[in-house]
């Protein structure tokens, strides 16, 4: 059907067009098609071009939104006085929402909500929190600005500060369930080993005096602080991970908490999750006997590095010990050694990386290099500058360990101490209570803290954990619970996409959303994807904006 625009000549000569709305129809005895006419709108000087208008509108319902534009755009009018209004940005918020779909995370959210009864959009309120963890993080006032101006956040306009504060206090009301039903999806989702989860804690301060803080307290108090802040009240955090480095459940304890306490409660929540052993690994600052004492008799087995320079003689009998290194991947080779008898028995597990071996010989030749030209200038120096210059060399944490001072006073390297150095290049002992972990998994357990730490990382700058900006206790564990979601997110796309969240989320945030009016109505369109951006997508299985997210006619 269309329509169609015939002429018809008069006796004086003239040509008049008349428009008609017209369809083919076949002939079977012409054998080709003839147009036949359903309705003819007159001559086309004389036309009512309103009764056009609203029909090519009605038709338009029917079609995709850039089809329906690209009638609009067509029209005399609309081009007439077509106006970019705002832009706004589209695409990290639009990759987050479209993963959070994937895992089903809205769907779990609706079905814990769906009792309440809420005026709220508590979901779509939940998830701005999330994103605005992992694009900009503010306070919770700073986003009412950040919802309505700054990004597009699809079914969600505005979002104002108590509906925020209401939406975290209910989020925390379904934390137990929520957790749980968010691990079943991210785990059957992505197929997740569940065998073995990995364990480790961090903390997070309040810039605030510790006299500040008001009576009956019992979550900020004052700590060992990973921060190096024990001037200042923190909380201490947990964070569970997959071997993939997915975290599938983070704890709050008040800032006193020692690490080796709350194992007891680690395995307790985790029960009916239907996981493996949880393994606690720490690094080499908590490998004391009484430590790793506690830990045990909460039931917990873990995986700890230990210091190589201790002088521990369990340590130096391990490292001595001859045999071959196995290969288990690339620049990965492990050597198991059972070091004791009885309850004096220890496992370790020795680890030597070729490639990081190979950067620090690198950076040792560098420093020495340096330091030769230091020994060298000392030569130039009168007497007093000469003595103060000793020192500093002599005190200096890099170069110190490599010098030795003759009678007379005069600085040498030490060749002993560079070749002690190289003994250990590449190599990190690693010790475990768990003798049912093959050494392979033991090694690779450990290099998970360094996932761990990064997560932490992520929490703390990426994702602005501190500085939190909520006094209330059940304010504070909703933000952590809030930062988690968050944390998830970014993990997968890290791991999916094989970029930094950084990264990634740098290039996202350059696909904006126009938004353009003319009389006839208002048009969303966002700008044309990048290569990289459409290979992100890609990566992560999601479907980009379309060009044209909405149009708004006037009536």
């Amino acid at each position: 059907m269309y329509i169609r625009r015939v002429t018809r000549k008069n006796k004086d000569g003239t040509t008049v067009a008349y428009l008609q709305l017209a369809h083919n129809e076949w002939d079977p005895k012409a054998k080709y098609a003839k147009a036949k006419v359903i309705y003819s709108f007159g001559r086309e000087d004389e036309v009512d071009r309103a009764v056009l208008e609203r029909l090519a509108k009605s038709i338009s319902r029917f079609l995709s939104p850039e089809q329906a534009w690209e009638v609009e755009r067509l029209t005399e009018e609309a081009s007439d006085d077509f106006q970019f209004q705002s832009c706004k940005h589209l695409g990290g918020v639009w990759l987050l929402d479209q993963l959070w779909r994937q895992l089903g995370l809205g769907e779990i959210l609706h079905s814990l909500f769906a009792s309440r009864h809420h005026q709220i959009p508590l979901e779509r309120l939940i998830f701005a929190m999330v994103a605005n963890r992992a694009l900009h993080p503010s306070s919770k006032l700073a986003m009412e600005e950040w919802v309505e101006k700054d990004v597009y956040i699809p079914h969600l306009p505005q979002a104002a500060s108590h509906q925020l504060y209401r939406a975290m206090d209910e989020l925390l009301a379904v934390q137990p369930e929520l957790e749980r039903q968010v691990f079943h999806a991210v785990a059957d989702l992505l197929n997740l080993e569940v065998d073995l989860i990995y364990f480790d804690t961090t903390s997070s301060y309040f810039e605030v005096d510790p006299s500040e803080t008001p009576e009956g307290e019992s979550l900020r108090k004052q700590g060992f602080s990973k921060d190096k802040r024990p001037d200042l009240v923190q909380i201490v955090i947990g964070l569970a991970v997959t071997r993939e480095g997915v975290p599938i459940r983070a704890w709050v304890w008040p800032g006193n908490t020692m690490d080796m306490t709350v194992i007891k409660q680690v395995k307790q929540d985790l029960i009916g999750w239907k996981l493996g052993r949880v393994i606690s690994v720490m690094d080499r600052g908590f490998s004391s006997e009484e430590n790793l004492r506690i830990l045990q008799q909460a039931g917990g087995h873990y995986i700890v590095g230990e210091k190589m320079r201790s002088g521990k003689a369990a340590v130096e009998e391990a490292l001595s010990r001859r045999g071959r290194y196995q290969q288990v991947r690339e620049n990965l080779h492990i050597k198991e050694i059972i070091v004791g008898d009885g309850e004096a028995r220890q496992r370790y597990v020795l680890v030597y990386n070729p490639s990081e071996a190979e950067r620090q010989r690198k950076e040792r030749e560098t420093l020495l290099e340096s330091l030769k030209e230091e020994l060298e200038g000392l030569r130039q120096l009168p007497n007093e500058t000469h003595h103060k210059a000793t020192c500093r060399l002599r005190s200096h944490p890099s170069y110190g360990k490599y010098l030795r001072q003759l009678k007379d006073g005069t600085l040498r390297i030490d060749k002993q101490a560079v070749r002690d150095a190289e003994k250990y290049d590449g190599k990190y002992l690693i010790r475990t209570s768990d003798d049912t972990l093959s050494a392979e998994d033991v090694a690779t357990g450990y290099k998970q803290l360094v996932d761990i730490e990064q997560a932490f990382r992520t929490l703390k700058s990426t994702l602005e954990l501190r500085p939190m900006y909520h006094r209330l206790e059940d304010r504070i564990r909703a933000h952590v619970l809030l930062s988690w979601l968050a944390l998830l997110l970014v993990r997968i796309v890290e791991i999916r996409t094989h970029e930094s969240w950084p990264k990634v989320r740098d290039e996202c945030e350059r696909l904006m959303l126009g938004h353009f009016s003319s009389k006839n109505g208002d048009l969303y369109q966002r700008t044309e994807l990048t290569a990289k951006q459409a290979q992100l997508f890609t990566a992560l299985g999601l479907e980009p904006p379309p060009k044209i997210l909405g149009i708004h006619p006037r009536a």
